[in-house]
C-alpha cells in the first residue's frame, strides 16, 4: 500500500497557466513519470505530457522538477524528503504548448543550420580509416540522447530570449565540437562557423549544462572549452604568433593554411602541416634560437610597430627549463 504525496503540477497552454495541486498515491520504488501516469488515469485524464521509453534513452520526458531541470523516468521518488511538496514544471526556455509539453523545434531548426560531415573527396565509403584514439575523443559525445536539459538550463536563452536567433547552445557545441575533432572532415570552417553563426563566445563556461547531463557528458571541459581555445588560436596563441614570425610573407600570402604553423598536437583533426613549413627542431626536442634570428622577414607584429624582428641575439633572454638529463 502506497502513501499520499502532495503534487503541484502547472496546467495551461499558450495563453496562460497555473500550478494545481493533488494528492497521489506513491509506491515503493517508483519515479515522477509513474505518478504523473497515475494522476492521469485517476485524477487528470486530459493532462499532456511527454514520454516514450520509460529508460533514461529517449530524452522525452525532460522536466523541470523542484526547479531542477530532469528526466523525470529517473528522477526516484525515494529523493525527496517524506513530507515535501514535489512541483512539476514543463522546460521554462521553450514555448508551452499544452500541460508539460513544451515546443523544443529551436534545437531541430538549430542542427539543420549545422554543416554536415563532409568526407574526403578520394576516398569512397568503406576506405575511411581512423584511429583508436581519434575515435575515442568523440565518442563520450554520442551518447547525447537530445534530451534538451543542457539547452534548457543555459541561461544564455533561458533568461534571454532574445539571444536564440544568434545561439545554438551545448547540444549543438558538441556536435561542432565532434566534427571539428573527426580526422576525416574536409571542411575547414568549423572554428569561425562556431564563433560567428552558432554563438559561442556567448557561453562563459559556467558548466550548468554539465550539471544537468543525464549522459554525464563533460560538455564544457571536453567540448566546449577545446573547442573556444580551437576558435581564438590564430589570433591569440603564441605558438602561432611565433610562426608568423618564422614564416615568410610570401609563403603566407602563398595559400599557406591558417593553422600550418600549428604544432600537430594541438590542432584539431591531427592534419600534418607541410613538412617545408615546419620549423627546425633538434634532437632534444627543442626549437633552436638560430629560428628566432634566422635574417628572414617577419610578419606584421601585433604588439605594435616599436618592435622589429628579427631580434639581435644580445637581446634574447629567453631560456629553456633544463631537461633531466642536463642536470645529471
Amino acid at each position: 500500500m502506497g502513501v499520499k504525496r502532495l503534487f503541484r503540477v502547472w496546467r495551461g497552454d499558450t495563453s496562460g497557466g497555473q500550478l494545481e495541486e493533488f494528492r497521489v498515491e506513491v509506491n515503493e520504488g517508483e519515479v515522477v513519470l509513474d505518478v504523473l501516469h497515475r494522476l492521469q488515469a485517476t485524477q487528470t485524464p486530459d493532462l499532456a505530457v511527454r514520454w516514450n521509453c520509460k529508460a533514461g534513452k529517449c530524452g522525452s520526458c525532460s522536466l523541470e522538477i523542484n526547479g531542477s531541470p530532469r528526466l523525470s523516468c529517473m528522477t526516484r521518488m525515494s529523493t525527496f524528503e517524506a513530507d515535501e511538496t514535489v512541483t512539476v514544471s514543463p522546460l521554462r526556455t521553450f514555448p508551452i504548448i499544452r500541460d508539460l509539453v513544451t515546443d523544443v523545434s529551436f534545437n531541430y531548426q538549430k542542427a539543420r543550420e549545422l554543416p554536415a560531415f563532409a568526407p574526403p573527396k578520394d576516398l569512397a565509403p568503406g576506405e575511411y580509416r581512423m584511429r583508436q584514439v581519434d575515435v575515442e575523443r568523440s565518442q563520450e559525445f554520442r551518447k547525447c540522447i537530445e534530451c534538451f536539459l543542457c539547452q534548457n538550463t543555459c541561461h544564455v536563452v533561458r533568461d534571454h530570449e532574445e539571444n536564440k536567433e544568434a545561439f545554438a547552445g551545448p547540444r549543438l557545441f558538441i556536435r561542432a565540437a565532434e566534427l571539428d575533432m573527426h580526422p576525416l572532415d574536409a571542411r575547414s570552417d568549423r572554428k569561425p562557423f562556431a564563433q560567428e553563426h552558432q554563438g559561442m563566445g556567448f557561453c562563459n563556461i559556467t558548466k550548468c549544462c554539465t550539471e544537468v547531463c543525464p549522459e554525464h557528458i563533460k560538455i564544457t571541459d571536453n567540448a566546449i572549452i577545446p573547442m573556444k581555445e580551437r576558435v581564438v588560436d590564430n589570433r591569440y596563441d603564441p605558438l602561432v604568433w611565433l610562426g608568423r614570425k618564422i614564416f615568410r610573407r610570401d609563403q603566407l600570402a602563398a595559400g599557406a593554411p591558417a593553422d600550418a604553423y600549428v604544432p600537430q598536437h594541438v590542432r584539431a583533426g591531427h592534419r600534418p602541416a607541410p613538412a617545408s613549413m615546419e620549423p627546425e627542431v633538434g634532437p632534444d626536442g627543442r626549437m633552436p634560437l638560430t629560428e628566432l634570428t634566422f635574417d628572414r622577414a617577419g610578419a606584421a607584429s601585433p604588439f605594435g610597430d616599436n618592435l622589429t624582428f628579427p631580434l639581435p641575439p644580445e637581446s634574447l633572454t629567453y631560456e629553456q627549463p633544463a631537461s633531466p638529463d642536463d642536470q645529471k
